[in-house]
Order: C-alpha cells, then structure tokens, then sequence
C-alpha cells in the first residue's frame, strides 16, 4: 500500500468560527494520496491591516511551527495566508518542502494565462501584497488590482456587501483590464468565503486560490522526491537538525 503524502497547513490565532472555516477548507484538499493535517501557530495576522513590522514580529512563531511539521513527520508544509509567512526562513531550518501561498498562485497561474488580475482586501494588503508580487519577478504579468474593501476582521460582520464587491471587481479585471487569470491574494476572500470554481464559471477564466494551490503543490514536490537547493536557502547553523518522531 502506498504511503500518504502528509502536507501541514499552518494556521494562526482565529477566533473559533473563523479558525474553523479555513482549517475545514484546508482539511477538504486532503485526498486518498495526500493527508493534510493542522499545525497550530502561536501568533496571528488577524488584524485590521498588517505592516512589513507585524510580518517580521509573527516570523519566530512559524519558524517553530515549521520546525514542528518537520519533527511530527509531516512531508511538506504550507502556512495559511497569502503573505507567505516566514517562507524563506523555514527553507533554511527544516529540510522538507515549504511552499509559501502566493508564490504557488503566481506560478500555477502563469501556466494559465498572462495577465493576472488580484483582488486584495484593502489598501494596507494592496501594498504588501505589491511586495511579494515584485519580490517573486510577477509584476510584468499583473494588469490590474482590485480592493473588496474590508479589513480581514470585518468581511464576517459585513459578508454580504463583501461578496458583492468582490465578484463585481473580479468581473471588472476580466471585463475592463482583460484579465485572463484571477489570484485572490487574502485566502478569506477565496477560497474561504467564495467557491473558486462557482467563481470561474461566473467568469470564464480559471481562478487560483491560495489554501488547495499550495497544499496541492506541495504534495507534487514530494512525490517527485524534489526539495529546496541548498546553495539558494543554505542551511542554518542556528537550528540543529530535526529528528522526526
């Protein structure tokens, strides 16, 4: 029989309800090949906008949780949210696969299509989420970007206006900016509130999202016995090796 691919999504502070809906739709990627399991981390980005200072300070948290993945026999890890958390550090503290959210949605849709259209939630992410655009070489392929409006906290109290502003900017990306491709760049936005595939059937062009995108990704690396080269993320000295349970 062959052995499952188990991929760990890393899931921060949340209050209960709102912990349930990502961990239930990160749980619902598992297959009978790949078996996602949950990592608790001790920090969260639950705020209403997050600043490059509040990225560094919730980095220690998810550097040990990647760290314990590794130690309770996990293959891969993915972390929860699009602003890929402490990605490049865990490359160099643990020697399986980690792959960051955005960075998988940029990649698979540039196999899609080659105008991107984002949809963040406000201005604080927009300019974060410029960042990690630039930072990963996409920024050539992205044609337009389009706030829903609502601090992460709040799109739960204001769910209805929410969805209406982001499917009606989803279609203005595919209509006004001839998007041929749609990353939503805040998982709660999709695929935690709105169905991706309800979402590309609404647009007629294929919509990445950031919670089955990576946990999927991951799984393909391991199965291809692939991992991080070491001359790009050298590992650190600081962090002995893991000996897995």
């Amino acid at each position: 029989m062959t052995k499952k691919i188990r991929v760990a999504f890393l899931i921060g502070d949340y209050p209960a309800e709102e912990h349930k809906r990502r961990a239930d739709v990160a749980l619902s990627y598992s297959t009978s090949e790949i078996e996602v399991g949950l990592i608790e981390v001790a920090t969260t980005a639950y705020n209403r906008g997050n600043s490059p200072a509040e990225l560094e300070l919730v980095a220690p948290a998810f550097i040990d949780a990647f760290r314990r993945a590794e130690a309770e026999g996990y293959d891969a890890a993915v972390p929860l949210g699009a602003l890929d958390l402490a990605v490049d550090a865990a490359r160099s503290v643990v020697d399986i696969p980690i792959v960051g959210p955005a960075e998988a949605m940029l990649h698979i849709a540039s196999l899609l299509g080659d105008r991107f259209g984002i949809l963040v939630y406000s201005e604080t992410s927009l300019v974060l989420c410029r960042r990690i655009v630039k930072r990963y070489g996409f920024t050539d392929k992205i044609v337009g970007w389009k706030k829903s409006g609502f601090h992460l906290p709040d799109i739960i109290g204001n769910r209805d206006q929410f969805l209406k502003n982001f499917v009606s900017h989803a279609r203005e990306l595919v209509d006004e900016h001839d998007a041929e491709v749609i990353l939503p760049m805040g998982i709660t936005q999709c695929p935690v509130h709105v169905n991706p595939d309800w979402l590309a059937d609404q647009l007629g062009v294929p919509v990445v999202e950031g919670i089955g995108a990576p946990i999927r990704l991951a799984a393909m690396l391991v199965g291809l016995n692939l991992k991080h080269s070491r001359k790009h993320w050298p590992r650190s000295p600081l962090f002995p090796v893991i000996k897995k349970s």
